[in-house]
């Protein structure tokens, strides 16, 4: 059961990227475009190793929520956070403000459907965003979540190179990284991938959480259920 705040009233800022953790020892991994066929997978994997993440979910990309409502139901019921990733994937910088609104309240209309409640956390596809993107997040209400280690996995969807976004997830944790930006649309983030970050987190020390928890952001914020 998930405890809905109406109004949010969360002390995290809307309308402005957010890109680190603030809360010492976590690291927060993170899904984009999703749900999907490797989706179940995934989360088998994140259970297997008793660790919480974020997902950011599409209305409609490779899949939709409506094909996968099971998937999201369950992402929810084992603990992890699911965020806005708009409806279908379009880049917001390139819309007005009334589109960019009209991708994030269809989205809107669909979770409350499947879950009764929407998420106040969103991310914008390939992290492109402008002041109108901005400013349209705040007036709706939205935390913006950026990435301070970005695996480009897309780039590196194949047995043969998926090391290489390994590489630059451990570079750039290295760094002081602390959102991480995966993709569970693919099958070699969520077969490969992951394994080797979960791996690495867990020789690092650190804990895995979700972007709420990582903020200090209590889950009572983390969704509404009205406008």
């Amino acid at each position: 059961m998930v405890n809905i705040t109406q109004l949010n009233s969360s002390d995290l800022p809307v309308g402005a990227i957010i890109t680190h953790c603030n809360t010492p020892g976590t690291i927060a991994l993170t899904f984009d475009d999703g749900p999907y066929i490797y989706t179940s997978q995934l989360l088998d994997t994140l259970a297997e190793h008793g660790v919480r993440a974020t997902f950011f979910l599409n209305g409609h990309n490779k899949g939709s929520i409506d094909a996968f409502p099971e998937v999201v139901e369950r992402t929810l019921a084992e603990g992890h956070q699911i965020g806005s990733h708009t409806w279908d994937h379009l880049s917001l910088d390139t819309l007005s403000y009334e589109e960019i609104v009209h991708q994030m309240t269809v989205l809107e209309d669909t979770f409350l459907s499947v879950l009764g409640f929407f998420p106040t956390y969103m991310r914008p596809p390939f992290l492109r965003h402008t002041h109108v993107v901005l400013n349209a997040m705040a007036d709706l209400g939205y935390h913006v979540i950026g990435a301070s280690v970005d695996t480009k996995d897309y780039e590196n969807d194949n047995p043969d190179t998926n090391w290489i976004s390994f590489e630059k997830f451990s570079r750039e944790v290295d760094s002081g990284g602390t959102i991480v930006l995966a993709h569970d649309s693919h099958q070699h983030t969520v077969q490969l991938l992951v394994h080797n970050m979960l791996a690495d987190i867990d020789r690092r020390g650190l804990n895995a959480v979700t972007v709420g928890e990582c903020l200090g952001d209590a889950p009572e914020y983390w969704y509404r259920d009205g406008r």
